[in-house]
């Protein structure tokens, strides 16, 4: 076992039921972004090409009665607020950098729709503080 795995477990330690979901995700994300860096913290995932452009934990974006049984949050990043009932929390720490936080809890919504976010998040870090 690698550490990187040794890493993504110890995170998973508390909430392995959440670990399928989490491994459909860094499949998604790897197969569109095979050079993608993948750091596994205490508290965090993060998804990174030039910068992080997409982060998991267990930071709940709802309150408890409404979180489902098994879940983890993805958050990404773009240069401006996206709107939709699946986005959980938005908030825009810098000026043109909005963060957006998703509850996630099932496989099934590791979809094209947040696949989308999470690709369009990795462009714009791969792309922001550039000219155009």
């Amino acid at each position: 076992m690698t550490q990187m795995e040794n890493d993504t477990l110890f995170f998973f330690r508390e909430c392995m039921d959440a670990l399928p979901i989490y491994e459909r995700l860094e499949e998604a994300i790897l197969t569109r972004n095979p050079d993608v860096k993948i750091k596994a913290a205490k508290t965090q995932i993060t998804f990174a090409n030039k910068r992080g452009f997409a982060f998991v934990s267990f930071n709940p974006c709802r309150k408890a009665k409404d979180r489902p049984a098994v879940w983890m949050t993805v958050t990404f990043g773009l240069g401006y607020r996206k709107e939709s009932p699946r986005i959980d929390i938005a908030t825009e720490p810098y000026p043109g950098r909005w963060t957006h936080h998703v509850m996630v809890g099932s496989v099934d919504e590791i979809d094209g729709e947040l696949l989308g976010w999470i690709q369009e998040a990795a462009e714009f870090s791969d792309t922001k503080g550039r000219m155009k």
